[in-house]
């Protein structure tokens, strides 16, 4: 499934193209999920490169909490118990003109069969200070803001 990695540089002016006309503002959720030993859950795609929080798009109809469950069990498997903590609202404005990304951290979780289907390459777990080096950068600020390493910065 990695051939979308090779079609989504193409495929993105297209979809925001579109996603302008429909929505004047996009917002997305990420959430940083964080288990027992501490470890981050962390997600790649199989359209782009980089390894993410999982997350995704809020849709109509949708509150940014209910996306946020739907992507984590899609993406990662993983079902929110309780409620997730709103930890800091981002500007996406360098990728996507008028998006905006919401971080929650999730710490009371369980596992769950994932539902997605050919959108995610990997999942797995990772100490804060051991990220592998492909991290995107916008992940890689959240965490270290989320764990007091780093002083927010309101720009994913």
């Amino acid at each position: 499934m990695l051939w979308r990695r090779r079609i989504e540089p193409f495929a993105r002016p297209a979809f925001h193209w579109l996603a302008r006309r429909l929505r004047g503002l996009t917002l997305g959720v990420r959430g940083l999920v964080v288990d027992d030993r501490g470890r981050v859950l962390l997600i790649q795609h199989t359209y782009t490169p980089g390894w993410h929080m999982p997350g995704g798009g809020v849709e109509r109809g949708e509150t940014a909490e209910q996306a946020l469950g739907r992507e984590l069990v899609e993406e990662a498997g993983v079902e929110i118990l309780g409620r997730a903590r709103l930890l800091s609202v981002h500007s996406n404005h360098a990728f996507f003109r008028g998006d905006h990304v919401l971080v929650y951290r999730i710490d009371r979780w369980r596992t769950c069969a994932a539902t997605s289907r050919g959108e995610i390459h990997a999942v797995d777990w990772f100490a804060p200070d051991a990220l592998p080096a492909n991290v995107t950068a916008g992940t890689r600020r959240r965490i270290a803001e989320a764990l007091g390493a780093a002083e927010h910065d309101p720009h994913w």
